[in-house]
């Protein structure tokens, strides 16, 4: 009998994502998959599965989830408040799902999207080679109460594992390479650009990302001109009234906005993360920079299973005990606790 993932309930907006679907922007399908990639890795790592295999994403808040057999769950991403059959669960961290037990996700504390892992990966029907919801297209349905996800076959892993994730809540300054329509921009332009400081709007969802700001209008030269062409996940569209859109997971395919630059596949997660109000700038790198960059960041992704550390320590598995210091000191049984050091 294949184990099932019951949804008692859920919030506005779960859908089930994996790594998306590659090789059809030709057909007028984007990519799509997880709003941040980074966070299915880290679930994997947690479960020492494979990173290809789907989760649940929970856009601020997540739902009450059982399982009909004994299970092991990772939690990543957006930080959310968790309890299984009311007791706390730690986030970023690999936990037992007992059968019948009930797990409960809050709202996000910090960050926006918060990802459910499942070992085994949530094994529904493959749609032109993935499980991915994607909205824009019409592929999957949001995910509602009474919902009934079937879970893979496989090995259950040991729970009770954590990992620290750098931080990319928090804004901060995004990578951008120069684009098909950046020399349409003059340098004073893409100058002020670079110094002006960005605030993520309320506009924002898994097809674009409004960067509001208090300078003036961002204008390209005959930006009225420019044919409608392909773009793709990262570039950055400078709309009508002179604001920039970052294009994200579940972006169109073509456009005729003018595009001053293209986010840095890395830098993507910091950018769906972020809650609305934080502050971002931008700063424009060579090709050969970008390059570097985002192979550091796949090796550092990759050896992610290295950085996963137990919730608990077993001292068998601690060469120097003897280091840990367990007892401080040593103490006579027969002093006066109440008598200080040197009185008679």
């Amino acid at each position: 009998m294949t184990a099932e993932l019951i949804l008692h309930s859920a919030g506005p907006a779960l859908s089930i994502q994996d790594q998306g679907r590659p090789g059809h922007l030709a057909s007028g399908l984007t990519r799509g998959g997880a709003a941040d990639c980074l966070a299915l890795a880290e679930g994997a790592a947690l479960l020492g599965q494979d990173p290809s295999l789907a989760a649940i994403e929970m856009m601020g808040m997540g739902g009450s989830f059982e399982s009909t057999q004994d299970t092991v769950i990772a939690l990543t991403g957006a930080t959310m408040s968790a309890q299984l059959d009311g007791a706390a669960l730690r986030w970023n961290a690999s936990h037992l799902l007992p059968a019948g037990a009930r797990l409960t996700i809050g709202g996000a504390v910090t960050g926006t999207y918060g990802y459910l892992h499942i070992a085994g990966g949530i094994d529904t029907p493959l749609q032109m080679g993935a499980r991915a919801g994607h909205g824009s297209a019409g592929i999957g349905t949001p995910l509602v109460a009474g919902t009934r996800l079937p879970i893979g076959a496989g090995p259950t892993p040991a729970a009770g594992y954590f990992l620290t994730p750098d931080d990319r809540m928090s804004g901060g300054e995004l990578r951008v390479v120069r684009s098909a329509q950046t020399a349409q921009f003059d340098a004073q332009t893409q100058g002020r650009f670079e110094r002006t400081a960005f605030h993520k709007d309320m506009r924002a969802n898994r097809m674009a990302v409004r960067m509001d700001h208090g300078a003036a209008p961002f204008q390209a030269q005959n930006g009225l001109g420019i044919v409608s062409e392909v773009i793709v996940t990262g570039d950055i569209q400078i709309a009508g009234d002179g604001a920039p859109f970052i294009l994200m997971a579940e972006c169109q395919t073509t456009g005729g906005y003018p595009r001053i630059g293209t986010v840095l596949p890395s830098d993507l997660p910091r950018v769906a993360q972020a809650q609305a109000g934080t502050q971002f700038t931008f700063r424009f790198v060579s090709l050969q920079d970008a390059k570097d960059i985002e192979l550091c960041a796949r090796a550092k992704t990759r050896a992610l299973g290295g950085a996963i550390r137990p919730l608990v320590r077993n001292p068998g598995d601690i060469a120097d005990l003897l280091s840990y210091q367990l007892i401080s000191g040593a103490v006579d049984a027969r002093a006066d606790p109440f008598t200080q050091k040197g009185d008679p």
